[in-house]
């Protein structure tokens, strides 16, 4: 492949494009439309991607229940780059969703080595607390510590029968000399996703993941293993002989009788008449023109029923038989921030990003030696502009500091036509962040006095 993704590395991305075509990743421009009130990530192009993200579109416009989840290793200073994953978590808890948010402390000890100790306290201190400084509301939110969640423990368990080594090496490269903690972390990351559609309400409920495109490898092992755990396949058909499309629901070892039952499920929604003979073949016609056959091992569905009908009733069949049922999650994919040294901005390298724990004036000395789109010379930019695309300060701006879109456009324009030279584009951003910093820090000190009600139980040292 001519990129990779490597979720424990810093993955360089030359051309966001190709993840389309190489790893199936469609355009959220082609969801965009159908969001009613899409965030400005959305609406600025940094979101680019997404994995299913129509289930979600449904829900915010039908106002049915959802949730967002994600996760944080907790290693290091979080930072604005963090800041991106908290804003959206906020903006589709306010959409409706319940927000589950999962510290991945086994990620943290088994590939970064760190002391469940410092995992805690990092995990609190710096993401958190700045979660919940954010505007994360106790109401409809969860939090938890991978270590902690014997639920999340259990099913990664189950998710180990359904994966083996080939799996792992062929989307992690994982080798011989991988421990098998590192591989247990993947495993658990797997089932924060999946748990959170059993926790939080009685059945399952579409979920969405926002991440980098880095950690897409998670998002497709999920998925699959989503699939593996699931009694029932629905496919799309067509009839080899007249062409005409139909629906077939494949049993994948279900309990004898569940295929069964999907059928009666039918006959209740679409009224009598649906029939098929158990273990042989019979078909039926529903009040509503639905025709099924049914044989051992599939039941095909001909007529006026749509997807989300088909998938209500073979979800409510397969939890009646004592499976998982589990819904494909969905998954939105972000752009990364450039570091204010160039590169991708890393909690490894200080000097490359803001911490939102950060001293305010620290933050406003590395704006000012920040890496810029600038010209060699004031003159030559008064003559040829700047260059705002390859500016890490209007990046700033672009992710984080102009929320309304006409104020972004107006930077852009005063930098490419020479207007505003960098040194005063520069105070002007750090004069932006140094207020922010200010606030959301005095916002993360009333944060502690919350923690109880988000069911943390923790005090600072």
């Amino acid at each position: 492949m001519a990129q990779k993704l490597d979720p424990w590395k810093s993955s360089e991305i030359s051309d966001y494009s190709k993840l389309f075509e190489e790893f199936g990743i469609s355009p959220f421009s082609d969801v965009l439309d159908e969001i009613p009130c899409p965030h400005k990530y959305m609406r600025r192009g940094l979101i680019f991607g997404h994995r299913g993200y129509e289930k979600i579109t449904d829900a915010m416009k039908r106002r049915q229940p959802f949730v967002v989840l994600d996760g944080f290793m907790p290693t290091g200073k979080a930072h604005f780059g963090h800041k991106m994953v908290m804003d959206q978590i906020v903006w589709y808890q306010q959409q409706g969703a319940v927000a589950v948010v999962g510290m991945a402390d086994r990620e943290a000890h088994a590939v970064r080595e760190l002391t469940w100790e410092e995992c805690k306290r990092i995990g609190v201190e710096e993401y958190i607390i700045s979660l919940i400084a954010l505007g994360l509301q106790p109401e409809n939110a969860r939090l938890y510590f991978q270590s902690e969640c014997q639920p999340v423990k259990d099913l990664a368990f189950e998710i180990g029968t359904k994966v083996n080594f080939s799996d792992m090496a062929a989307i992690y490269g994982f080798s011989g000399e991988t421990h098998l903690a590192h591989m247990i972390s993947v495993l658990t990351q797997g089932a924060d996703i999946l748990h959170s559609q059993l926790s939080v309400y009685e059945g399952p409920v579409p979920v969405v993941v926002p991440v980098g495109a880095d950690q897409d490898p998670h998002i497709r092992l999920t998925r699959d293993v989503a699939s593996k755990m699931n009694m029932f396949l629905i496919e799309r058909r067509a009839d080899q002989k007249t062409g005409l499309p139909y629906w077939s629901v494949r049993g994948k070892g279900a309990p004898e009788g569940a295929l069964k039952t999907i059928e009666q499920n039918i006959r209740g929604v679409f009224g009598g008449g649906v029939g098929g003979g158990g273990g042989g073949t019979g078909s039926g016609v529903g009040g509503a023109g639905v025709l099924t056959k049914l044989s051992k091992e599939h039941l095909d569905i001909f007529g006026d029923i749509s997807e989300n009908e088909l998938e209500e009733i073979v979800k409510n069949a397969e939890l009646a038989h004592g499976g998982y049922a589990f819904i494909m999650p969905a998954s939105t994919y972000h752009r990364f921030m450039s570091g204010l040294t160039g590169g991708k901005m890393s909690s490894s390298i200080p000097d490359s990003n803001i911490a939102l724990s950060e001293d305010p004036k620290s933050a406003v000395k590395k704006i000012m030696k920040a890496k810029t789109g600038g010209c060699e010379s004031a003159e030559e930019q008064r003559k040829n502009g700047g260059d705002f695309d390859k500016c890490s300060v209007y990046e700033l701006y672009f992710f984080h500091l102009a929320d309304d879109d006409e104020e972004l456009l107006q930077i852009r324009v005063d930098c490419s036509s020479g207007n505003i030279l960098c040194g005063e584009c520069k105070k002007k951003a750090a004069g932006k962040m140094e207020a922010f910093l200010i606030d959301h820090q005095k916002k993360r000190e009333e944060a502690y006095d919350k923690l109880p009600l988000f069911g943390i139980d923790y005090r600072r040292k």
